[in-house]
Parts: structure tokens; C-alpha cells; sequence
């Protein structure tokens, strides 16, 4: 079903400073890509309990509040319920909160296709001290989630972004939670206080901070990943914090700020993944230029994040195409993996390392139909159905097989 409203004029519809939204990408414990007893999205309970104060009761075993909720992007109408599970004050393990509802693999919100989608909630009124009134949401489709990120920044797997407009508690907030990688200005590089360091100087902090020897590829990729936005946050934090504690002379002035802020993060995001890859295939033994070639040309303008085992190799016509392989790095890939494509003709499987948290068994079925390679670490195989996970790869298991080319 067509939405009633464009996404643009929903933002403005719902961009209200009493208004409270949390995005996130669904997973597939959210929806019902992996068939989980589940009946709804987690929610984090300090978010729940400051839309909805009413749940917040301790005393009564498992509480609930009853709210309308109107999935605006397909259309859809729901009375949903915010519930606490909360058997841990009596003896057991739970203490967390979802919302429920929504008419099982009928909404748009659970349907297993749309594992992986930027979802929007808007609680109306929910920054109020009488809790929202309403619920809106917005599940996007196609390339919509570049909207969404235009307004709060990039939104990646496993991450959420809580944001009152008008607030700081989006793009400029002023506190960061402790974190073991978040440099204070005394011990942050002092070339990195006069400008913001690239995104390939980041990636080797992190790298330093976590070097992980021991553990595996995947392992060492999530981890590192975690370290890299610490770092980057108190980058940012130092730099730009300062201005936006001084104020604005005028609102161009913030445009101005804001739209730099968010660029360096989508920008930061968009080569984040490719980045620690190359640090894990060199510490692997893996040479550039002789093993793999990272951002080379394969044919006309297409440029794979990755060929193996190198571009000379790849555009050597007598060199035996049983022996080539190319990995693209998408930290999502439910819209964006039929780019991938297009990439490296020679090669009939492409392949792609993801961190999306899941895909639903049609989605990876027209992947496979593809010849597209899912790569995804080692942590995230659990948040796949389980009659896909036996067709997934590993980053390590991927590196194994590059050997074996060499």
C-alpha cells in the first residue's frame, strides 16, 4: 500500500520539539525473519519509560500501557501494547521491554522483508511528563533511509539513535556515555585538536587500542568497529562541542555546522567497514597489490571495494577466473546489494561483508538466485533464520578462502 503522506512531509509533520523519536534498523528478532517468539521490536526500557511513565511500575508483575499506533508509510492502524517484562524483581532473568501488537507478518513492521529497514517511531507528546498520547512510524523502503539520516545521521546494525527535535539530545549531544576507547582532551593527539583526522587515522587508533592478535578476524571486526565511533564521538565532541556551547549569530551559522557534522559521519560510516577489513587482511599476511587490491578499477568507472588477488591479475585476460574474487563492504545490504552486481563482470559470485543483523529467507533467496556471497561475522550468524546460516560466511572463512587462490 501507498503511504498517505511523502516521507519529507512526514519529518515535518512530526519534527516537534514535544515529540520523541528513536530509529533503529530492524533486525530480525524484531521482525519475523527468524521465527523467534518474539511479538514485537525491543525498545531500551529508559526510552519507554520516559515516553510512557505509566510502565514504569515496578510492583506489578509484567505492566502495560495500551497506545494507538499508525504505521504511516503503508498505511496501518494498530492498538498496541507497551509491555515490561519484568519477572527479574521476582526471581527470574527478564528485564526488558518491546511493544506488541501489530498483527504478526500482516504489518509492515514484522514482515520478514523488512529485516534490515530503517524504522522511525515518533511517540507523540512523548517528551512530556503526561507521556505520548499516539504513536507514529515509518518503516522505510527503497533508499528512504537516506531522509531519515540526512536528519539525525547514519543509523548502522545494532545501533540506535534517540532524538527530541530541537534538542541536544540528537546531533549535538553534549554527553557521551563512558566508553573505553573515548579519549579525553588531555590524552587525544594534539594535531587531531586543530583538525579532524581522516577516517583511515581513526581506523588505525582503533587499531592500536585494540590490536586483539589473538582472536579471530570477526571478532577483531566488531570490536574495533565499537572502538573506531568511540573515538570518532570524542573527536567530534572536542572539536565541535565548544561551538555549539558558544551559540549561533544566526541559523545558517548551525545549518552550516550541522550539515558538516553529518557528512563527516555518513562519510565516516560509508568507509568505516571496507577500512578495518584491509587493517585484518594485512595482518593476516595478506599483501596489497600482490594479494589483494583495495579500491582498484575492474572495468570502465566500477570500482570493487576489493579484488583478490590483485587488479593486474583481475584485468590479466589468460589469468584463470576460477583463481579471481571480489568482496564489496556494505554495512547494510537489503537495498543496497544489488549494487554489488554490477561490480567485477568477470566474476559470476560476488561476494559481500555485511554487519546487517539478519535478512529474511526470500530476501536471501534472490541473493543466492544472484550469485551473491553473504560474508558476516562470526557474532551475527545467530541474528540470520536458521535455514540460511549453513550459506553464510565468515570473514575468516572468507579469508581461508582467498588463501587457497594465492
Amino acid at each position: 500500500m501507498m503511504p498517505v503522506i511523502s516521507l519529507p512531509d512526514w519529518i515535518g509533520e512530526f519534527a516537534r520539539p514535544d515529540h520523541l523519536w528513536y530509529l533503529k534498523r530492524l533486525s530480525a528478532n524484531d521482525t519475523l525473519a527468524n521465527q523467534s517468539h518474539q511479538a514485537g521490536p525491543y525498545f531500551p526500557k529508559d526510552l519507554l519509560f520516559q515516553a510512557l511513565p505509566a510502565l514504569h511500575d515496578p510492583g506489578v508483575s509484567n505492566p502495560r500501557v495500551k497506545l494507538d499506533a499508525f504505521v504511516d508509510s503503508h498505511p496501518e492502524v494498530r492498538q498496541v501494547t507497551a509491555i515490561w517484562y519484568n519477572n527479574r524483581f521476582q526471581g527470574g532473568t527478564r528485564d526488558e521491554t518491546r511493544l506488541t501488537g501489530w498483527g504478526g507478518g500482516a504489518s509492515a513492521l514484522l514482515d520478514p522483508d523488512s529485516t534490515g529497514a530503517l524504522a522511525a517511531f515518533v511517540f507523540e507528546n512523548g517528551a512530556l511528563a503526561t507521556g505520548a498520547s499516539t504513536l507514529h512510524v515509518w518503516v522505510c523502503e527503497g533508499y528512504q533511509d537516506e531522509a531519515l539520516e540526512d536528519l539525525v545521521g547514519p543509523v548502522d546494525p545494532g545501533k540506535s539513535v534517540v532524538w527530541r527535535p530541537g534538542q541536544a539530545t540528537g546531533l549535538f549531544a553534549r554527553k557521551l556515555p563512558t566508553a573505553s576507547c573515548q579519549f579525553s582532551l588531555g590524552e587525544m593527539p594534539s594535531d587531531w585538536l586543530v583538525r579532524f583526522p581522516g577516517a583511515k587515522e581513526i581506523v588505525r587508533k582503533a587499531v592500536e587500542l585494540r590490536p586483539l592478535q589473538s582472536q579471530s578476524p570477526d571478532d577483531r571486526l566488531m570490536r574495533r568497529r565499537t572502538c573506531e565511533f568511540e573515538i570518532f564521538r570524542s573527536v567530534e565532541q572536542a572539536l565541535e562541542g565548544p561551538k555549539v556551547s558558544a551559540g549561533f549569530a544566526s541559523l545558517d551559522d548551525f545549518l552550516v555546522l550541522a550539515q558538516t557534522v553529518l557528512q563527516r559521519r555518513k562519510s565516516r560510516s560509508g568507509r568505516s567497514l571496507e577500512l578495518h577489513a584491509r587493517e585484518i587482511f594485512l595482518e593476516e599476511g595478506l599483501v596489497e597489490d600482490r594479494d589483494f587490491a583495495h579500491g582498484a578499477t575492474s572495468e570502465g568507472d566500477k570500482k570493487p571495494d576489493f579484488l583478490f588477488p590483485s587488479s593486474a591479475a583481475y584485468r590479466d585476460s589468460a589469468f584463470p577466473t576460477s583463481r579471481l574474487r571480489m568482496l564489496a563492504a556494505k554495512t547494510t545490504a537489503r537495498d543496497r546489494w544489488r549494487q554489488v552486481l554490477n561490480e567485477a563482470d568477470r566474476l559470476s559470485t560476488k561476494h559481500l561483508l555485511t554487519l546487517q543483523e539478519g535478512v529474511s529467507e526470500n530476501q536471501f533467496a534472490e541473493m543466492a538466485a544472484a550469485n551473491l556471497q553473504l560474508v558476516v561475522p562470526a557474532n551475527l550468524i545467530e541474528a540470520y533464520p536458521a535455514a540460511v546460516r549453513p550459506n553464510l560466511m565468515t570473514l575468516d572463512q572468507f579469508i581461508a578462502e582467498v588463501r587457497t587462490i594465492l
